[in-house]
C-alpha cells in the first residue's frame, strides 16, 4: 500500500495515526494531575455552593484534586475567558451561566466567544430563580408594597444586584418592561455577597439575588424574601409572592452549567460529559440542590447549547427594550 503513496501522504497518514494513538493514551491516563475549576464570580455569592459541590463530586468520581479558583470581574467574562482560552486538555473547566454565555456576546464584541461554536458545553445542571429581599425592618412588607413604591417613586426604589447585566439585573429590567415601572438596579462587581451587604447596611431598599446567598440571613431574621421570579410558589421561600401569579410574566432564572475549552480530545470530552451528567443526576447532588433552592434541570451538551441559543433570542429582545428606554 505504501508503495503507491507519495512520501508526503505517508507522513500525513502516519501523523494522523500518531495523533489518534496519542489521544487514546491521554484518555486512558486522564486525569493524572489536578484539575483547575474556574468560577467567574466572587466568593460568597450564590455560585460558590454550586461550584464546590460539583467540584467535590468530580474529585470523588475522577480521583484527582479539583482546585476551585474564583476569577470575578467583567460581569463574569474574565473568568469565562480564562476557561475558553485554556489549553483544551481537560484540565481546565469552569462554572458558567446564561447571562455570560448568551447576554454578554450581544453587548461586548471584544470577548472570546459569540455562541456555542466557540466553547465546549459539558452539562447544564440547574436553574436558580431570582428573588427579591428587603431588610426585616423595612416598611416594604410585601411585593405589592414594593411595586407600589416603584410606581410612586420612579427610579428611587433601588435594588442591589450581583453585577451589571447579570441575570438578577436583567430580571429586574424585564420586570420594568412588563410592569412599566422604573426600579433602579445597583450593580456590585463582587457578586451576590456584596449586593446583600449593601442591603444589610441600608444602602439600598432591596436586593435581587438567589436563595444560597439569602437563606442564612432569612433564617437569622435579618431579611425577608418578598418575591420570586417563578410561575408558582417557590419551594425555597413558600411565603414569597410568585411574580407571575402577581400578574408579571417574568421567569428569567440563572441557568448554570459546566464549560470547557473547544477542541478537547474526543475520549476525554466524552469522559467529562458522562461523569458530569452522572453527578447532576446523582441523589447526592439532588439533595444538595433542594437544600439550596436550586431547580434541577440536567442536560447534555446539545440541550445546553439549544438553551443558550434561546436565551440569546430573549436577551436580544430585552436589549432592544433597554435601548429604547434610554
Amino acid at each position: 500500500m505504501f508503495a503507491r503513496l507519495s512520501h508526503h501522504k505517508i507522513l500525513t497518514f502516519l501523523g494522523l495515526v500518531g495523533t489518534l494513538l496519542l489521544n487514546q493514551a491521554l484518555a486512558q491516563t486522564y486525569p493524572n494531575r489536578d484539575i483547575s475549576f474556574i468560577v467567574p464570580y466572587g466568593p460568597g455569592g450564590s455560585t460558590d455552593p454550586i461550584s464546590r459541590q460539583f467540584a467535590s463530586q468530580l474529585e470523588q468520581a475522577l480521583k484527582v484534586n479539583v482546585s476551585v479558583e474564583n476569577k470575578p470581574g467583567g460581569s463574569a467574562t474574565i473568568g469565562t475567558a480564562a476557561v475558553i482560552r485554556a489549553k483544551p486538555d481537560g484540565y481546565t473547566l469552569g462554572l458558567t451561566s446564561n447571562s455570560v454565555l448568551s447576554y454578554q456576546p450581544l453587548v461586548n464584541k471584544s470577548i472570546a466567544w459569540k455562541g456555542p461554536e466557540d466553547y465546549q458545553s459539558i452539562v447544564k445542571l440547574v436553574d436558580l430563580p431570582a428573588i427579591i429581599a428587603v431588610r426585616a425592618d423595612s416598611p416594604i412588607k410585601t411585593f405589592e408594597d414594593f411595586m407600589e413604591a416603584a410606581r410612586k417613586n420612579p427610579g428611587k426604589v433601588r435594588t442591589a444586584v450581583s453585577g451589571f447585566r447579570t441575570t438578577p439585573d436583567l430580571a429586574i429590567q424585564e420586570l420594568n418592561k412588563i410592569a412599566k415601572v422604573k426600579i433602579a438596579t445597583i450593580p456590585f462587581t463582587g457578586g451576590g455577597g456584596e449586593a446583600l451587604v449593601a442591603l444589610l447596611g441600608g444602602r439600598v431598599e432591596a436586593s435581587t439575588g438567589y436563595a444560597p446567598t439569602m437563606l442564612p440571613h432569612v433564617q437569622a431574621g435579618k431579611i425577608r424574601v418578598i418575591a420570586a421570579f417563578t410561575k408558582e410558589k417557590y419551594f425555597a421561600f413558600p411565603d414569597a409572592t410568585s411574580v407571575v401569579q402577581a400578574g408579571y410574566n417574568v421567569t428569567l432564572p440563572a441557568s448554570y452549567g459546566i464549560l470547557a475549552p473547544k477542541g478537547l480530545p474526543a475520549d476525554i470530552k466524552e469522559k467529562l460529559i458522562a461523569t458530569s451528567i452522572a453527578i447532576g443526576n446523582s441523589p447526592e447532588f439532588a439533595k444538595f440542590a433542594e437544600q439550596h433552592g436550586l431547580v434541577l434541570d440536567v442536560k447534555g451538551p446539545k440541550g445546553m447549547d439549544d438553551e443558550m441559543n434561546e436565551y440569546t433570542r430573549i436577551f436580544r429582545e430585552l436589549i432592544i427594550f433597554m435601548d429604547q428606554k434610554n
